[in-house]
């Protein structure tokens, strides 16, 4: 597997991806590549997150589960979608409760690469996926290395907002100083779908508390196509 991370991230996770776990989920990353088995995001995307937010520029860190499973639809930033795409249903409840916390108008499509450019780290805890197989690398080892990426940003950073939506993303919580750092916990925003928007992600207003916890809020309006 090719790993194109940029020097800063690089530097800092050498150890880890010499790591003999992580050698062996490359590899079997690669053997299901060689099998012609379609995995998204596109190889020259599964760091696509580490390459956009830089490690000292990280202000706010959204954890996801694993990247959409759908064809052309993952590109490396957990919960954003490819332009072109209709909006999935997480997606869409994230952004309701950016309306409804922030005012803050609902875009016609679901990329979140805009985001990444302020200092939001859209990171997944697994970094791969089958084609329609959710979950399908799960305990292959990403989640091993994601949470060494959380312990750095922990250790290394001071105050940064972590967004742990549902309980997979709050497994990374016991990684984060929370002495040093503001963690948002809410149900993940797909369980409103299965409550009739009674699950409380509606209302937990992430969007208005990580800006009034940072000296310089972020813009979370996206622009329409």
């Amino acid at each position: 597997m090719k790993i194109a991370l940029p020097s800063c991230w690089r530097n800092v996770l050498r150890v880890e991806m010499e790591a003999a776990y992580f050698r062996k989920l490359c590899s079997f990353i690669d053997q299901k590549r060689d099998e012609k088995v379609p995995i998204f995001p596109l190889e020259e995307e599964v760091f696509f997150a580490f390459n956009q937010t830089p490690l000292q520029q990280v202000k706010v860190v959204i954890v996801g589960q694993d990247p959409y499973h759908g064809e052309n639809q993952a590109h490396g930033l957990c919960f954003s979608v490819r332009k072109g795409n209709k909006i999935p249903p997480s997606l869409r409840n994230i952004f309701k409760e950016l309306e409804t916390d922030i005012s803050c108008r609902i875009p016609n499509h679901g990329d979140l690469t805009a985001w990444t450019r302020q200092g939001i780290f859209l990171l997944n805890s697994i970094l791969t996926v089958e084609q329609k197989s959710p979950k399908s690398h799960e305990n292959k080892g990403w989640e091993i290395f994601t949470d060494h990426v959380i312990q750095i940003l922990s250790d290394q950073h001071e105050r940064i907002a972590f967004i742990l939506w549902g309980e997979y993303a709050q497994k990374k919580k016991k990684y984060i100083d929370e002495l040093k750092h503001l963690i948002i916990e809410s149900p993940h925003p797909a369980a409103e779908i299965y409550t009739g928007g009674k699950a409380g992600f509606f209302g937990s207003k992430p969007f208005s508390k990580v800006n009034s916890f940072l000296s310089n809020p972020i813009n979370w309006t996206l622009d329409d196509l």
